[in-house]
């Protein structure tokens, strides 16, 4: 019997815990007396740990995070910044996280080595979640007291919001400039060169350069502030690196979907808005004006903004209809709302690309948090027998071609093609190597010309499975022949689109659906596979890849080596059931509840393979560490204790999916 594997956590859940290095005192984790000591002898910690900075949402302090961000990967250090906000426009807590490393690890980590605390609401919280020898820089009015006194911290108090009402005279703009003070401060506290910080700046503001001058002075402020109030007692610093950064770029999986959109012919796209999707045909917008215009000034693409998710999906279906390419953007509430829609386009065999990027559901549910739920969800999409083909993105140059690649797939199959990004991959920003520009041509599928037609003197079926493929010819509306027009219906019909009810026909008609699915394999990207030669693997999709690259790193480094496979698409391809069978115990790896691409596996494989799965899940809407895969892994292959991953949260293993979680 399979071994179910489970890991959710709270947020600011500790790191891992090694044996005899740490003890939990409540929520707060502190140095065993025995280490106390050493806690003054402070050890140089070189561009690798991670930044986080607490504030409230809507007080501008995510250009502070990005000009910080900015100024890390102008020095040629990796970084992996992660915005985790409310779902209220402005007062709710929000924190940002800036993990660096030399090895580049874009993943998520449950650790916080240097934090900016802001926020009075979250403060006590803030400083539990600072791992031991952490560096602490915070509003001076804070109390230091009690939960929040910490032997094994350093502070770094700053009145930041006294020297804001001192010194920045504009009141409008004061509650902005103030947050631009701690980056000052950070400056100081990694030694991030000034010229560099004032460079991240130009960037940041590079729409306002008039704003430049003005947010230096702030930040002048607090990295003076520091020189003369404070001595470093803390090691986190960082220094410039060579080789890592150099001709890559920090993009949004958004922007990278919008541009991917762009370059792949996109004439139509409906929208509504919904966080984490919105961006996607905002970034549009904003390309399609500079990059999609005709010689006479006009746009060659209509982008519109519907009144709903429904008439959204309405519009799509309808311009893939009349030839367009088309597309929307939407989360799982307006996926919910598209489904009949979908179906539509099913079982007449429109293209459309549907991009869902996914959220924490069910419900209204967690609109600002990240998740993989909806993957069952969307590859049945409609009431009935629906199958829909699914793109996995699992990094933004993917998400970039395959934003590209789905209008052919949706052309040449004639059906919905959804791309499954999520908040995580969509949201924040991520190194990726410069885009490349679209060699092929568009491929529009099986299109009948009047030429064509005029060759089989007219005699065609709309819906007939001429090549054994399951995917019929269409004409496009406006041909100029009297055999292009056919009968458009979402009702029963036959194979020359006539109406009918035949159980016979309907029968034909939802086996030739199944066989055009399945055909869909031959089209669709195939997994990218690491073998080691290890009998145990792992499988994992979308935003999960960076946490699975790090755990096969770090559990290989411990004696337990792994073989990988990354799936992109559903249906699955012959490759991912064949790695199955080649394998004695296979981890796959889900954020959500209930392990749905394992599920979708399970359908597919007989009962003796299917036991040869593991599922690894995580669900508490922050984005995936890679000690949720190494928890279960290491333990379940007996080269770990649970002790050792023990999370504030609690460490749930071998918990069956039927049995529900904590």
């Amino acid at each position: 019997m399979a071994i179910e594997a489970n890991n959710s956590g709270c947020q600011n859940s500790g790191a891992i815990l090694t044996k005899g290095s740490l003890r939990t005192k409540g929520s707060l984790r502190v140095l065993a007396t025995d280490e106390l000591k050493e806690a003054h002898h402070v050890k140089p910690v070189v561009n690798d740990f991670t930044f986080m900075a607490a504030t409230i949402n809507g007080s501008g302090s995510q250009s502070s995070n990005l000009v910080i961000t900015r100024a890390l990967f102008m020095m040629g250090i990796p970084v992996a910044p992660k915005n985790v906000f409310p779902s209220n426009i402005e007062g709710l807590p929000t924190w940002y996280y800036i993990r660096t490393s030399p090895e580049g690890y874009m993943a998520r980590t449950d650790d916080v080595h240097v934090l900016v605390a802001l926020n009075p609401t979250t403060w006590q919280r803030d400083v539990s979640s600072v791992n031991p020898r952490g560096a602490i820089i915070h509003e001076a009015t804070y109390p230091v007291a009690g939960p929040t006194k910490r032997d094994d911290c350093v502070y770094y108090p700053v009145p930041f919001h006294k020297m804001g009402r001192d010194n920045i005279e504009n009141a409008d703009l004061r509650k902005y400039l103030t947050n631009m003070i701690y980056v000052g401060s950070v400056a100081w506290l990694l030694d991030i060169p000034m010229d560099v910080i004032e460079a991240a700046v130009a960037h940041q503001f590079r729409r306002k350069p008039k704003a430049v001058p003005m947010n230096m002075k702030s930040i002048q402020m607090g990295y003076d502030y520091m020189v003369a109030n404070h001595k470093k007692q803390d090691g986190y610093k960082v220094k410039p690196l060579k080789g890592k950064t150099e001709g890559k770029i920090l993009i949004e999986g958004n922007q990278a979907l919008a541009l991917g959109a762009l370059m792949g012919g996109c004439t139509v796209a409906a929208w509504y808005p919904i966080t984490p999707s919105s961006s996607v045909c905002e970034y549009l917008e904003g390309y399609a004006t500079r990059l999609r215009k005709n010689e006479d000034g006009t746009r060659n693409i209509a982008i519109i903004q519907a009144e709903d998710e429904l008439a959204a999906a309405g519009m799509t279906i309808g311009a893939g209809w009349a030839g367009a390419r088309a597309m929307t953007s939407t989360s799982g509430p307006g996926i919910s709302l598209m489904a009949e829609f979908t179906g539509l386009g099913y079982f007449a065999e429109i293209p459309a690309v549907i991009c869902d990027i996914q959220r924490m559901g069910p419900s209204t549910g967690l609109p600002t948090r990240t998740n993989q739920g909806d993957i069952t969800f969307a590859n049945g999409l409609s009431h009935g027998d629906t199958k829909h083909p699914l793109l996995l993105p699992g990094t933004v140059e993917e998400v970039y071609e395959f934003g590209q690649l789905a209008f052919d797939l949706a052309e040449r199959l004639q059906t919905p093609i959804f791309v499954m990004s999520d908040l995580d991959l969509g949201m924040n920003l991520w190194m990726a190597d410069p885009f490349k520009y679209p060699e092929r041509k568009f491929d529009r599928g099986k299109v009948l010309t009047a030429d064509d037609l005029n060759k089989l003197n007219g005699e065609w079926g709309r819906y007939r499975d001429v090549d054994d493929d399951g995917i019929p010819w269409r004409t496009l509306p406006g041909t100029e022949h009297q055999a292009s027009g056919y009968f458009t219906r979402g009702s029963g019909h036959d194979e020359n689109a006539r109406y009918s009810e035949l159980p016979e026909v309907w029968s034909r008609t939802m086996d030739r659906l199944k066989k055009k699915y399945n055909t869909a394999k031959k089209y669709l990207p195939k997994p990218i596979v690491d073998k080691v030669g290890s009998k145990i693997g792992i499988l994992a999709y979308g935003s999960s890849h960076p946490a699975a690259e790090e755990a096969r790193i770090k559990m290989a480094a411990r004696g337990l080596k792994t073989d990988y496979i990354r799936v992109r698409a559903v249906p699955f391809t012959d490759d991912v059931i064949e790695f199955i069978h080649h394998h004695d115990r296979v981890y796959v790896v889900d954020q959500n509840r209930d392990g749905q691409l394992y599920g979708l596996l399970k359908l597919e494989l007989d009962g003796v393979q299917a036991d040869k799965m593991v599922s690894v899940r995580h669900y508490d809407g922050t984005p995936i560490p890679a000690t949720a895969i190494m928890g279960p892994v290491l333990v379940a292959e007996g080269k770990a204790s649970k002790d050792e991953f023990e999370r504030p949260g609690g460490f749930i293993l071998a918990l069956p999916v039927e049995e529900g979680n904590s």
